[in-house]
């Protein structure tokens, strides 16, 4: 059983995510891997997929990784962690191994919405015993900037640049979270690196949870958000505060939110420190400011609406 959550204890831990790897400085990638493994008591087999973490944390012989990890290629990094899993429940039941090991994975937006969907959808309708976590940053930040499904709503990336054609990407994010929990997989939740607690605890919740559990992360990308370098923990705070990244799980079923701003914040509080959404602060993009807007209302009062069904 997982001991409670104190930093005194937790600075005492080994840091399974070292310092030295090549991620950008800044990245809220590294700083969510970190928290993760530290919120964990149990031995942990991990997988990425092709993405800025993979490439940036194991480069020829050197390697950010103290824990047992595996680089899949970008599309079956669910598949390829339900394969070790699948082997280790053999092994366990021949008597090979006596360990309670527990198995993750830590995947870009990219490889989780839209390359990968397949085979994470696929590890969670078979019910193997993992945790997938999704660094999500909006983007294929690691091949140029490209627009993926998780990019929101009127950002501006290489594939669909502001301009004279269209005001950045027309399409609304897609709502992963809510698909894996549709799923009817055991656990689902969204969390941030701001709220180091909330996330740190949904880790340890979904790790004593037996069967396939889901977590989707805001993880700030000042390349790609065109922000400052030291404002993840600052963009991940303005996310939750103005409800368009809402920290929320669905427990069997059961819909809870786990934070809930004392004063909603506008929306423009978190878009307008960001270069990739500088074009919507012109005179003829304010019906776009105003729908982004309206959507983030729409959806948490939708949110707020389930949780209030299993309300005590």
């Amino acid at each position: 059983m997982a001991t409670a959550l104190r930093l005194k204890e937790l600075s005492k831990k080994e840091d399974l995510f070292t310092h030295g790897h090549r991620l950008c400085a800044g990245c809220g990638a590294p700083i969510i891997v970190k928290m993760v493994l530290l919120a964990s008591d149990y031995p942990i087999v991990a997988c990425s997929s092709t993405g800025c973490l993979e490439v940036s944390s194991c480069i020829s012989l050197s390697t950010a990784w103290k824990i047992p990890w595996i680089h899949s290629a970008f599309e079956n990094a669910a598949a390829t962690i339900a394969g070790v899993e699948t082997m280790y429940r053999s092994l366990k039941k021949q008597g090979k191994i006596d360990k309670d090991i527990k198995f993750m994975t830590f995947c870009g937006d990219g490889g989780t919405y839209d390359i990968g969907f397949q085979s994470l959808s696929g590890a969670m309708e078979r019910g193997h015993d993992m945790l997938y976590i999704c660094y999500d940053n909006g983007a294929y930040m690691n091949t140029g900037i490209q627009r993926s499904s998780a990019t929101p709503f009127g950002a501006d990336t290489t594939t669909s640049p502001a301009g004279s054609v269209i005001p950045g990407k027309l399409q609304q994010r897609k709502d992963l979270t809510k698909i894996m929990a549709a799923h009817n997989i055991p656990y689902a939740a969204q969390a941030s690196p701001s709220h180091w607690l909330d996330l740190m605890k949904k880790v340890r919740k979904a790790l004593e949870i037996k069967g396939p559990k889901f977590m989707n992360i805001i993880s700030p990308c000042n390349r790609g958000w065109r922000s400052k370098t030291d404002d993840a923990i600052l963009l991940s705070r303005l996310a939750v505060a103005t409800c368009h990244w809402p920290l929320y799980e669905v427990e069997y079923g059961v819909t809870k939110i786990t934070f809930k701003p004392k004063e909603k914040k506008p929306v423009v509080d978190f878009l307008k420190s960001q270069g990739r959404f500088k074009h919507l602060f012109s005179p003829e993009n304010e019906w776009l400011l105003k729908k982004f807007q309206e959507d983030v209302d729409i959806e948490w009062e939708r949110l707020q609406k389930e949780a209030s069904l299993y309300a005590p």
